[in-house]
């Protein structure tokens, strides 16, 4: 009998998944929607009142990008290439330049913009672990039907060797981007943590100030 050691790994990596499916449901059911592949729980957005103890930003006067020095330092705070001690410092420096009069109104436009920007991000990294793991159960799919078909040739003797061969290679590849993508899931699953931890730290700077 022909050795299939990729249908073997096949074989393998199917059972795994389908033995892990009740687990991983009730996991889901805690954490997300089906869609959502992170042991993190999805929390949508981060609503202002949980974080912020200033004044109501939807009783604002003004929007926050009005405010021009408010303006830059919100999108230098806010952007993928500014790490998180770059951005707490900018606005822990602009706080503490501000005149008692004014920093009540001024940083409480700050925080509207930091939220608003953070959020949108977040929405954004969101979406995209969603696809991911929509991506990854197609994969998935694909290597399950890779198996079924190799298991059947297998036992055929009409169907030519490269044929199996061709086959045999396919499912090693369709694994191989399948494992590698998952192990790039821990790092994705924790961009929105990151994110949100990141605008904890620059509030915690503003209400020092305040």
């Amino acid at each position: 009998m022909r050795s299939f050691p990729f249908l073997a790994f096949g074989v393998g990596l199917a059972a795994a998944v389908s033995l892990s499916a009740p687990e991983t449901q009730a996991q889901r059911a805690a954490t997300g929607p089906p869609d959502w592949p992170c042991v993190q729980r999805m929390v949508p957005e981060i609503g202002w009142g949980t974080i912020w103890g200033g004044p109501p930003i939807d009783q604002l006067e003004q929007p926050w990008w009005e405010d021009e020095e408010v303006g830059r330092i919100v999108r230098f705070a806010t952007s993928r290439e500014t790490s998180q001690e770059e951005a707490v410092e900018r606005v822990r420096t602009f706080a503490e330049s501000l005149e008692p009069d004014e920093r009540e109104e001024r940083l409480t436009l700050l925080f509207s913009g930091l939220h608003e920007r953070i959020n949108r991000e977040r929405s954004r990294t969101i979406e995209s672990i969603r696809r991911f793991s929509q991506s990854q159960v197609s994969r998935l799919e694909d290597v399950s039907e890779l198996v079924d078909e190799l298991e059947t040739l297998r036992d055929s003797d009409a169907v030519r060797a490269e044929t199996l061969e061709r086959l045999e290679k396919q499912l090693h590849w369709e694994q191989r981007t399948f494992q590698m993508r998952q192990q790039s899931l821990p790092a994705l699953c924790e961009q929105p943590y990151l994110l949100e931890e990141k605008l904890s730290r620059m509030v915690r700077a503003i209400q020092a100030e305040m």
